[in-house]
């Protein structure tokens, strides 16, 4: 039982599933569904087809060049049956497929630190483009209250400076007054 690869996206064809297509020249091509076998029709490049393994690969989105592919060949070299041989395969191919998602994992990881980058990066930019629709409308009354209050502030002292010294002196007088009045209150609370 041989599980054979889609000629055109990469993945399996299990036994019993897919299609077989032979051409004139006695090549045979397995498809894993109808899909693949109306692109091949169709002379579709797999390197530009989004599902295929191809695709994936040309666009950096899968490892492309590993050692642990060279396992993957197909060797139609007959060998004579060793039990012990066999025992080996077996585990050999495990710890290959370990090495093997380890390395694509540790490939997504870089992948996914890049595009987190780029994603900082853009929100950063939005969050700058867009500021006026973050800031609390108030912040602005905020300082526009503080710079009237300022200027009405700065009326007050220019009409008394046409009033008499007198009169200037217990306003000022009354100011103080006031303030310490208030500080008392505060504590007391």
């Amino acid at each position: 039982m041989r599980i054979e690869r889609c000629y055109f996206c990469g993945s399996s064809v299990y036994p019993g599933k897919g299609m077989t297509f032979v051409r004139n020249d006695c090549k045979i091509f397995k498809f894993c569904r109808s899909k693949c076998h109306r692109a091949f029709k169709k002379k579709k490049n797999p390197r530009k087809v989004k599902h295929t393994k191809a695709f994936r690969k040309s666009a950096g989105k899968e490892l492309a060049v590993d050692p642990s592919f060279e396992f993957e060949k197909r060797r139609n070299v007959p060998v004579k049956y060793d039990r012990e041989l066999w025992s080996q395969t077996i585990t050999a191919m495990q710890r290959i497929e370990q090495i093997k998602n380890k390395r694509q994992s540790h490939h997504i990881l870089q992948r996914m630190k890049i595009a987190k980058k780029i994603q900082k990066e853009k929100d950063i930019k939005e969050v700058e483009r867009d500021l006026a629709l973050i800031k609390s409308p108030a912040a602005g009354l905020k300082k526009a209250a503080k710079v009237k209050f300022d200027a009405e502030m700065e009326d007050l002292e220019d009409t008394s400076l046409k009033m008499a010294p007198e009169k200037v002196a217990v306003r000022e007088e009354a100011k103080i007054e006031e303030i310490h009045e208030s500080d008392t209150e505060m504590e007391a609370l």
